[in-house]
């Protein structure tokens, strides 16, 4: 019997059944069956028929050849998940021959409504006064044939691609190689050895794979490892000469490379128990589902629909469609990744040891161009949604209360070299300039970094004042964006040393590198800017108590231009267009055998229509860890 590939349940009414009994010879007669009427043997044994077939079965009809039985439960058994109502259609009864032909019409739920219709005639005869059905293949189905087997087959949809900017393609099927084991051609302690060599080319762990090897069956390959076409041609060499070594050609959904936007694209792979249990029948294993990042969120949107066909085999081994229910392709999921400005992006971050991002966000209309995580993030999308005190970074939201509260750019400001908080020291960055300590405008401390100025500020400020600049930057605000994303917060202060703390960015304040990439956008844009990666998910703005306004968007662009004209940006200075920045360090985690904190390194910037930050988990300073990445992609 041919097997099933795979099979989805449908459902659907059964309708009743109908008999228009002719008797042919003596006279004609119609009439609906299955009432009190015993004088119609015939119609009664097709009634039984259609029923019994509507269960997937011959039951206990009466049959001319009893071994019939057992062949169609084996010919039927493929399609037993197959709802289907059989109904009889007309009986034509020829007494002086004792026969009857009955008409049987069938209706099979295939796949999501589909329906497979038909009418085909099942020959009855009678000996005596008992009647029994003649059955054969051709009874079920059209054109089958003794020898026949029947099956399904999943019509696998074409998945849905993942674009960017302009349309341009970023994720798409793309040739790789599956590299395993073909048991057909290794046995005994054969295929130990050739598992283990496997292992060793691929790096992958011996006993684990060997394990593998041995528990699946003779005929199986035992995939170990799925690579890119480009990565795959270093292995070949070493693998070819491993007996029962296999590569299997094959396409996946991938973007350009392996580290393209990987975290927030994630991946596609076989489904697991969890996907195929949370499915509710939509998927089976063996489907290729999304695992993670946009893939998974939009799995439904991007998988399609499978298709379903019924086909038969014959004795010549020739395979042949029956009916088929289409596959519906899924369909592309649009976003607002720049693809040059992401290559642009994870190039500057290749270098880089520890954990580190960078977001670039157009301000003009929040459109997401770039989000990029280093290797030492580890797969985590620590760029949407790493939790990190944003350093003086969030100075410039510092600024904005500080403008709200009545102090101008020019006003004077003291910026000692410590001052101290209900008892706690609060000191500048080690390399903080001498000639921007004492009495220096508001501007000097913004481009200079002072913290001790602003945190000599704290008592202009009323309890919210801080969190509603924060929200007229977008920052502290969620919103759903359809994706993970973390805005941040700000919460009230407890102490007033957790008050001077949150000024300078740390304390119980936390940033991403995409919440501050909106902060920077929102500077440029003299708006709060909402940030859009997916042009097709509405997001009603939550809008902020206290809107961001033109004169205040002014004055800020002109502290963040002062970072780069005199300040801890001045690096910036011949990167064409740059029109602002802000460098940032924050203390972090347990100091180490001389009592120093290990410190994040921040840096946003704006340069025309593009705002950026960049975040490294552990750095020197802003200016000199986070600086030169920042550096690196404007350029």
């Amino acid at each position: 019997m041919m097997g099933r590939v795979r099979s989805r349940p449908a459902s659907g009414p059964v309708p009743a059944l109908a008999l228009c009994l002719v008797l042919v010879g003596v006279g004609s007669a119609c009439s609906v069956l299955g009432g009190d009427d015993d004088s119609d043997p015939a119609g009664d044994l097709a009634v039984e028929l259609a029923a019994a077939l509507s269960q997937h079965t011959l039951g206990d009809v009466p049959l001319s050849e009893d071994s019939a039985r057992d062949a169609f439960a084996e010919l039927v058994a493929p399609l037993d998940e197959l709802p289907v109502a059989v109904s009889v259609a007309s009986v034509e009864t020829v007494e002086e021959e004792g026969r009857a032909d009955v008409g049987l019409s069938w209706s099979w739920q295939v796949a999501d409504g589909r329906t497979w219709a038909y009418d085909t005639t099942a020959r009855l005869s009678a000996a005596g006064d008992e009647w029994s059905v003649d059955w054969s293949p051709e009874s079920l189905a059209p054109d089958l044939a003794d020898g026949d087997t029947l099956g399904l087959r999943t019509l696998t949809p074409d998945r849905g691609d993942i674009t960017g900017a302009d349309g341009a393609v970023l994720v798409t099927e793309r040739p790789v190689l599956r590299y395993g084991l073909d048991k057909t051609k290794v046995e005994g302690a054969q295929v130990a050895r050739s598992a283990r060599r496997i292992a060793r080319i691929l790096d992958l762990d011996p006993a684990s794979y060997v394990a593998r090897a041995k528990a699946m069956g003779s005929e199986a390959f035992v995939e170990a490892v799925v690579l890119r076409e480009d990565d795959a041609l270093d292995v070949l060499p070493a693998f070819r000469e491993v007996p029962g070594a296999l590569a299997v050609n094959d396409t996946l959904p991938l973007a350009p490379s392996r580290e393209f936007a990987a975290a927030l694209l994630g991946r596609v792979g076989a489904a697991t128990e969890d996907a195929v249990e949370e499915s509710g029948g939509a998927v089976v294993a063996g489907d290729e589902v999304g695992l993670s990042g946009l893939q998974a969120r939009y799995d439904e949107q991007l998988r399609g629909t499978a298709g379903t066909a019924v086909v038969a085999r014959g004795a010549d081994d020739q395979l042949r469609t029956l009916f088929e229910a289409p596959a519906t392709d899924g369909t592309a999921l649009a976003t607002t990744i720049d693809p040059a400005l992401q290559v642009k992006a994870e190039g500057a971050l290749a270098g880089v040891g520890p954990a580190s991002a960078l977001v670039a966000i157009r301000p003009s209309d929040g459109a997401v161009l770039a989000t990029a995580n280093g290797a030492g993030a580890a797969g985590a999308d620590l760029a949407d949604t790493g939790q990190y005190a944003p350093g003086s970074t969030f100075k410039v939201v510092s600024s904005l209360a500080l403008l709200r509260s009545g102090t101008a750019p020019s006003d004077r400001v003291a910026c000692p070299a410590t001052t101290v908080v209900d008892g706690r020291s609060f000191k500048n960055y080690d390399d903080y300039p001498a000639s921007a300590i004492g009495d220096i405008t508001l501007t000097q401390a913004v481009a200079n970094s002072c913290n001790t100025a602003f945190i000599g500020n704290a008592d202009r400020l009323a309890d919210g004042d801080l969190a509603a600049a924060a929200a007229a930057l977008g920052l502290g605000v969620d919103h759903d964006l359809g994706f993970p994303v973390y805005f941040g917060q700000v919460p009230p202060p407890e102490t007033e040393t957790g008050a001077a703390a949150d000024l300078i960015g740390q304390g119980t304040v936390l940033a991403s590198p995409f919440a501050m990439a909106t902060v920077a956008a929102s500077v440029a844009a003299g708006r709060t800017v909402l940030p859009t990666l997916l042009p097709e998910h509405r997001v009603e703005q939550v809008q902020p108590e206290v809107p961001l306004t033109a004169g205040e968007a002014t004055q800020l662009r002109g502290l963040v231009r002062a970072v780069v004209d005199s300040g801890s940006g001045r690096f910036l200075l011949d990167v064409p267009g740059v029109t602002g920045a802000k460098t940032g360090t924050a203390e972090y985690g347990e100091p180490d055998a001389a009592g120093d904190l290990p410190t994040h390194a921040w840096m946003i910037a704006i340069r025309g229509d593009l705002a950026v930050a960049v975040f490294v988990e552990t750095g020197v300073s802003g200016s000199q860890t986070a600086g030169p990445v920042l550096e690196a992609f404007l350029r």
